[in-house]
Parts: structure tokens; sequence; C-alpha cells
């Protein structure tokens, strides 16, 4: 059987590790995939916005099935390009993927449905914005519209600072189209949990739960990044809270979609907090999350290519999806500088002992030799008994990976273990 991945990062590394323990799997494609993803898949280059080149690419290679792992494709209509020739995929088609793609949808759709989320307010024209932040509680949260690499969002902690965010986006564009329109809503406040689940658009099997660390530095200081690390399952997500979730977002959500005719099949991310009224969405994501999967799907103990066929063919409800109860811990090296300004090049070595543990989100090879190309460079994965153990195993690991200009965070899971 041939597979194809579109993507190219640490997610699709994750990903790929995992469908190459399917036996039937003869090979795998990673679209355009990184340097150091070349060993565990052959990588096509081919960009993962270029949908008329992957449609031709799966035709031409007879694509047995393919798996849409990031946001941009996916909300430009990359499943149902590849559904059209024949090609079933995992991931929603485009309809369903406007969960991400657009926060003015999701919040409405929220609003529709009383799925529990933050109040917020909808804006298309900058002056009217601003004339609502002079009496809108402070802080506050304001987003863009549309997709911006998962950094459409500041948290505004002065009236000076939001008038500013609102200014960037709708009249600098700092995050071009994607801040035509926005979001400024009511910032929560309580411990942050993630919830990848796959759902087959009836039925919905939430998959261990997570927490991020998006803050650059150590204490959750500094600027926000695509993530840093994290960990799973998450403490503060309890066997209670997991049954009003469902109860409360997760099924709801699935029927507002379908209620909507936008059906969602693929795995359907909940960015949740939990607040003192409860839990709460702060986002969706159409798909797997980054890192998030680097320590969810480790600790998947089925097969990921069966899972995904019966969400594709809507038989989830019989297909056994089962996880491990030990954790992990996923701890993300970087380029020091990112998520700003930061120097790549550099050659990266990582030692054999350990490279079944790593997934590669940011290198090329140069001429054979591997170096670093992004600002996260990779994220190293360990499992254990407990999160202690398992945190203590990805810093043992992180030791034997060294590339010049290397920085991370050294408190990934400090916060769950006081929990």
């Amino acid at each position: 059987m041939k597979v194809m991945v579109i993507g190219g990062g640490g997610r699709e590394h994750a990903i790929i590790k995992k469908l190459k323990e399917n036996k039937t799997i003869t090979e795998i494609y990673a679209l355009p995939g990184n340097g150091g993803m070349a060993e565990d898949a052959i990588c096509v280059d081919i960009g993962a916005k270029d949908i008329e080149k992957q449609v031709e690419f799966a035709v031409n290679n007879k694509i047995d099935y393919a798996v849409v792992a990031p946001d941009d494709p996916l909300v430009l209509g990359a499943v149902d390009a590849l559904n059209k020739v024949g090609v079933p995929c995992f991931g929603p088609d485009k309809k369903a993927a406007i969960i991400e793609g657009s926060k003015v949808f999701s919040k409405n759709l929220m609003k529709k449905y009383n799925i529990p989320t933050a109040e917020y307010e909808v804006f298309s024209d900058k002056e009217t914005a601003l004339k609502y932040l002079d009496t809108a509680p402070i802080p506050t949260v304001i987003k863009a519209d549309g997709l911006a690499l998962g950094k459409g969002v500041i948290i505004a902690e002065t009236r000076e600072d939001a008038k500013a965010a609102v200014t960037s986006m709708m009249e600098d564009k700092i995050f071009g189209d994607s801040g035509s329109n926005i979001v400024i809503e009511e910032f929560l406040t309580g411990p942050e949990v993630s919830v990848l689940s796959f759902t087959d658009g009836k039925t919905v099997v939430p998959m261990i739960s997570s927490m991020d660390h998006k803050r650059a530095l150590d204490g959750d200081m500094g600027l926000n990044t695509g993530g840093m690390g994290t960990i799973a399952p998450n403490p503060y997500y309890t066997e209670d809270i997991a049954k009003v979730c469902m109860e409360t977002i997760f099924l709801p959500t699935i029927n507002a979609m379908n209620s909507e005719g936008r059906t969602f099949k693929g795995c359907l991310y909940f960015g949740l907090m939990l607040t003192e009224k409860g839990p709460k969405v702060i986002e969706y994501n159409c798909r797997f999350g980054d890192p998030e999967t680097q320590v969810v799907l480790p600790l998947l103990e089925s097969d990921l290519l069966t899972v995904m066929q019966s969400v594709t063919n809507g038989t989830l409800d019989t297909c056994e999806v089962k996880f491990s109860d030990k954790s992990a811990a996923c701890v993300v090296m970087a380029s020091n500088g990112y998520p700003q300004k930061y120097e790549s090049g550099f050659e990266l070595n990582i030692d054999n002992s350990v490279k079944d543990s790593v997934y590669v989100a940011g290198a090329r090879l140069d001429d054979g030799v591997l170096k670093t190309a992004g600002g996260r460079v990779l994220g190293v994965t360990a499992i254990g008994e407990d999160l202690k153990t398992a945190i203590n195993n990805a810093y043992s690991k992180v030791d034997k990976v060294k590339f010049g200009n290397a920085f991370y965070r050294k408190d990934i899971g400090a916060k769950a273990l006081k929990a």
C-alpha cells in the first residue's frame, strides 16, 4: 500500500513514524517533508499548498491513501481535490476545515449552538474596533480571523496594547488578509488543555489530553511560539472534566457542524480553558496539533492507519482506539532567537540511540549532511511510567542531539508536576 503525507514538520514526522508500524504500507511519501525525515519517508519536493501538483503526484504514483496534515491545504481544499480523483484521505474537506480557517465562523457557531466559549465581538472596521476598546474589559484577546501560522492571536494587557494590536492587524496587515476581520474576546483564566480527537462526523474518540508550552522562555516568559514542548496526559484534565467536555463541547460541536451541512471527518483539535465556570473552547484546529502530536501518537497502541481509514469510511464506532496509560514528554529544540530572528544552516547531529525519539521539523540535507533549516528544529520525545520519568527521559535524550545555536526550555512539564 502506498501512502502520502502532506506537510513537512515535526507533526508530519510523528504521523509518518506511527504509520510505519503498519506492515501493509510499502511506501510512504512526504510532500514536501524535510531532510530530517528522509530516513522514514521518500521526500518529494511539492509544497504543502501546491494542491494541483499533489493531485498529479497521487494519480501518477497510484497513491492508495493520503493524510493531509497542515491547516493551509485543508482550508484550501486539498481533501476535496484528492477525493475527486479517487484518493481517500484523512482530513476534513474544505467546508468543514472552515472551523479553523475562520475564527469568526467558529465563534458564531459556538454562540448559535450554545457551546461554552469566551464572550466576543467581531469587527471588520478598524475605527469601530478601536472605539469598542475604549470600554472593553482589559486584559483582552485579539484574534485575526484567518490562518496565520498559529500566530494570529495577541493577548493585550493594556488598552494601548489592545489598540496597537488592532492597528497592526487591520491596517499594517501583519497577518496579511487574515486580519481583515478580527475577533476581540474576553480574556479567560485557568489551566489550558489540548484534546485532539478522531471523528468520522458521528462518533468522537478523544485522544490522550496534553499540555502545550507556548512561551519561548522558562517560566512561561518571552514571546508566544508554535510550541516549545508538551506533555501528556494533562493532569488538570480529570475523568469528570472529560465527561463534561464530551457532553457540552465535543458532541455538540460535531452535531453543530452536521446541522450546518459541514460534516467534519478527521482530527478535530479542541483547545480548552478550564475556567471557574467550567471548560470553555479557546480555539478549534481542523488537524493534529504541533507539538501535541509528538506526545499523543507515541502513546497510541492501536494501528494508526486502521483508525484513520475508519474515520474516512465512517466506521469509527466499530474501531478499537487504545492508548497506553503511560506518560510522554516532548522538548522542542529551536534556533536561538526564535520566534524572531535566528540563524540556521548549522550541522545537526542526532545520536543513533535517540533517532527513534526525534521528530524533525526544520532541517535540510546539504550534500548528504543534515543541517538546521528553521526556527523550531526538532522535538525530542520520551515515554515513562509516570510524568516525572517521561520528562527526565526526554531531557536525557536532548543531551544526545547537537547543533550550533540550539536552545530549549528547561522546564517542560514543571507546571504539570506541580498539579
